[in-house]
């Protein structure tokens, strides 16, 4: 009499994690080789600046007078905490990083399939698609900035039939239509960044999915959700934790459009005001370290909620 047997199951380790094969063992190590040179630089680069400013965020230190800098512990870090000016410079700061990575993810997975589909005028789409990104952001601001200003632009004059919306209508006067524009500049340029990252996780998916699923009678929507986007799991991280780690250190089209006026100021903008107008090194390195803590803190949430192993090679 035959009997059934139990398919042979994947090696496992005491964690449970599935045993890499020798094969992609060797390929981690070649890896790790290959990104080592870098890595030993950026650390050598990025660990002695970060060092320093943990260090002055204990101090009161000003530039203008160093004979009385002064160990203050935490208290740096308490006064941040406990400013509303933060909290406003907080505030502004995930505003205008979830309105343009949520707006960039759709509108750049529009671009990518669209530059995914077309064969021909392929390599022309592209160059044309990362034109935006290639201009530099100082130059951007300044073109959105002249271009809703009252005197200099012309975006009142077409939009004046909007209602609320006059030819004298200031844009740069209140939060929300500052954040508006901010948030559009922001949009325009780094759009096509987003859409390079997501058309090469669109590279990975394998076409004959797609085919069977079509086969076994899937509409457009099914394919999209069941077969395109899961295969695409890792781009679609890598984008979005790039872009929101950039998003949230915006600067430029702030400091260029508003200056931080009417509360729109980033945290950026707010380090920079502190150790660059006022001197404060110690205040401003402790914005430095919080800075840097939430960028980690994003970096993490994003790892974690993806479940990505981008290390990991195939068996």
């Amino acid at each position: 009499m035959s009997t059934v047997t139990d398919s042979p199951k994947t090696p496992t380790t005491k964690g449970g994690k599935p045993r890499l094969s020798d094969r992609a063992k060797a390929e981690q190590r070649l890896g790790w080789k290959l990104a080592m040179p870098a890595f030993v630089v950026m650390l050598l680069v990025t660990a002695y600046p970060i060092l320093q400013a943990v260090w002055n965020s204990f101090f009161n230190y000003r530039l203008t007078d160093p004979a009385n800098k002064e160990f203050v512990g935490l208290n740096n870090y308490i006064v941040s905490f406990s400013d509303s000016v933060f909290w406003s410079a907080m505030w502004a700061t995930v505003i205008i990083t979830i309105i343009t990575v949520v707006v960039e993810l759709v509108l750049g997975f529009i671009i990518a399939l669209v530059m995914h589909r077309i064969v021909l005028p392929r390599r022309t789409l592209r160059t044309v698609v990362l034109i935006p990104y290639s201009i530099i952001t100082v130059v951007s601001g300044f073109t959105w900035l002249f271009m809703y200003q009252t005197d200099t632009g012309f975006v009142n004059r077409w939009t004046n039939w909007i209602p609320g919306v006059s030819d004298n209508y200031d844009w740069f006067g209140s939060f929300w239509p500052s954040i508006f524009v901010i948030c559009l500049s922001e949009i325009w340029k780094t759009t096509p960044f987003m859409s390079l990252l997501l058309l090469a996780g669109l590279a990975q998916v394998d076409s004959s999915m797609e085919e069977a699923a079509k086969v076994d009678g899937a509409s457009w929507v099914q394919v999209l959700y069941k077969v395109i986007l899961p295969n695409m799991k890792p781009a679609i991280m890598v984008a979005l934790l790039f872009r929101t780690l950039d998003a949230f250190r915006i600067f430029d089209n702030i400091f260029i459009m508003t200056g931080g006026a009417n509360g729109t100021n980033s945290l950026s903008g707010l380090i920079y005001r502190q150790t660059i107008d006022r001197t404060e090194i110690g205040l401003g390195s402790a914005l430095s370290v919080i800075l840097f803590l939430c960028v980690l803190v994003i970096a993490a949430v994003f790892v974690r909620g993806f479940k990505v192993d981008l290390t990991q090679g195939r068996n």
